[in-house]
């Protein structure tokens, strides 16, 4: 039987930080604390739960779900990302789509995928060199209409099971990645929504993400912006350790990264 030996979330976006330099270290920080708890757990894998920013998710098809299935990922190279490849855990996502192909969830299957930042960025601090295999999980936010929370909390609970049960064997570190509010390209970009971040956080450390899948996607995108959405990936990391608690790592709203930035670890030891 499988277990998940660490869950925690973090926004997946670092810009300048010459004139931020004191909350840019905050995010700095918790990229760093969320990579003390794998290297502590020691997993046999990191599932990677993010969005995409129109890279290998486009216009032309728009799956709510997919799923990297490959042995290696090279990174895209955005955002001056070094495009080191880093590994992928492909028999586990093939074992895993095949759960979720049971479970009622069409997960798109992807052989091959260009991370951009979502993925690549906190990857360079939480898992250094590559060295962890990594499954990509994505979550398209920007499909009409997005995945509602409640169906991206059911994933993650149909994850969790899978990973629970006696058809795997891997110790899974899962990692949500996106958000927190942001309004990117639209009116109000800069915006940040204080308030409701500290909502998500408040939440999510009690362990009542439950709360939040009963929420629209259309009030998440009214309150958080486009970007906002991403907390669908915090939503499905939850749902795969649902009923826990959990600690705030930081919160940092930075406005002219456009973005409230902030970072969750779960506290499975309680759980």
């Amino acid at each position: 039987m499988g277990s998940i030996v660490a869950a925690a979330a973090t926004s997946h976006v670092v810009m300048d930080p010459t004139d931020v330099r004191t909350q840019a270290g905050q995010v700095i920080d918790g990229f760093k604390q969320i990579a003390a708890e794998v290297a502590r757990t020691q997993p046999d894998l990191l599932l990677y739960i993010t969005s995409d920013h129109m890279v290998n998710l486009g216009y032309r098809l728009q799956p709510s779900f997919a799923l990297g299935c490959a042995d290696s990922y090279t990174p895209l190279g955005d955002m001056q990302i070094p495009r080191q490849p880093m590994a992928g855990a492909g028999a586990f996502a093939d074992a895993l789509l095949r759960h979720m192909d049971q479970a009622g969830f069409d997960l798109a299957r992807a052989e091959s995928l260009d991370p951009d930042h979502g993925i690549a960025l906190p990857l360079r601090i939480i898992n250094p060199g590559g060295r962890i295999p990594v499954a990509p999980l994505l979550v398209n936010i920007n499909r009409t209409p997005p995945p509602s929370p409640a169906r991206c909390y059911a994933l993650g609970q149909a994850v969790g099971a899978y990973i629970r049960s006696a058809a795997c064997t891997q110790r899974v570190a899962v990692i949500g990645a996106g958000g927190l509010s942001h309004w990117i390209a639209t009116p109000g970009m800069g915006r940040v929504n204080a308030d409701f971040d500290q909502r998500v956080l408040s939440l999510l450390s009690r362990g009542q993400a439950a709360d939040i899948a009963t929420w629209s996607s259309d009030y998440i995108l009214e309150n958080a912006g486009n970007g906002g959405l991403e907390i669908m990936c915090w939503l499905a990391m939850a749902g795969t350790v649902a009923g826990a608690t959990g600690h705030t790592l930081y919160y940092e709203p930075i406005a002219s990264w456009f973005t409230g930035m902030g970072a969750m670890a779960m506290d499975l030891a309680a759980a």
